[in-house]
């Protein structure tokens, strides 16, 4: 599987971008929210990525932050929703923002977003609760440290931790990790207990 891509910035075609990776050109379906931070053409970038293998097409889909990936691979356990609807969320909404939603059960929120009907928000909210640590969501006074382990605890919890595991390997942390790293700790941290 491609977990990962570190290349030169070809085209911009949103959604879509081809990623330079040594002489191969790999083309990459984006969220809108990975797209805006995208450096200028013919700039370097990296991208975690998720391979998704259909009948008739293998289809890579890259993210600025472990953390959108995480979630867009959330997106796809849940019946109904496929690849182009899991971007369509995530350009919709900031992981923040749909981890609010669900904390709050607001279907309205979710249905702005195109492809997205009353049904299928429901079946989102029903499927997504509990999935996302919404206890600490960012307000506006929080730190940035206090974002970034919350970060973490909504990507342990993603991966099948529950909030119990999570918060505790997020607490044994320390206070300026940043989210990649502190995730890597976590995960070491849970495989030892």
């Amino acid at each position: 599987m491609i977990g990962r891509l570190s290349g030169t910035l070809l085209e911009k075609n949103p959604p879509q971008i081809l990623l330079d990776v040594q002489g191969v050109g790999y083309e990459v379906d984006v969220p809108m929210s990975t797209f805006y931070n995208l450096p200028a053409l013919n700039e370097k970038v990296a991208l975690h990525t998720q391979l998704v293998v259909r009948e008739d097409a293998h289809l890579l889909f890259g993210f600025l932050t472990q953390e959108e990936r995480i979630a867009f691979r959330q997106l796809l356990k849940i019946s109904g929703v496929g690849p182009k609807l899991a971007l369509s969320v995530l350009s919709g909404l900031s992981i923040g923002d749909l981890a609010a939603a669900v904390a709050n059960k607001d279907a309205s929120r979710l249905t702005k977003i195109p492809g997205v009907g009353k049904k299928t928000a429901e079946r989102l909210l029903l499927e997504l609760q509990g999935k996302f640590a919404v206890s600490g969501v960012a307000t506006a006074s929080g730190s940035a440290i206090a974002s970034s382990g919350n970060d973490i605890v909504n990507a342990l919890l993603a991966l099948g931790y529950n909030e119990k595991e999570a918060d505790w390997a997020a607490k044994q942390l320390p206070k300026d990790a940043d989210v990649s790293g502190g995730i890597r700790q976590a995960l070491k941290l849970l495989s030892k207990s």
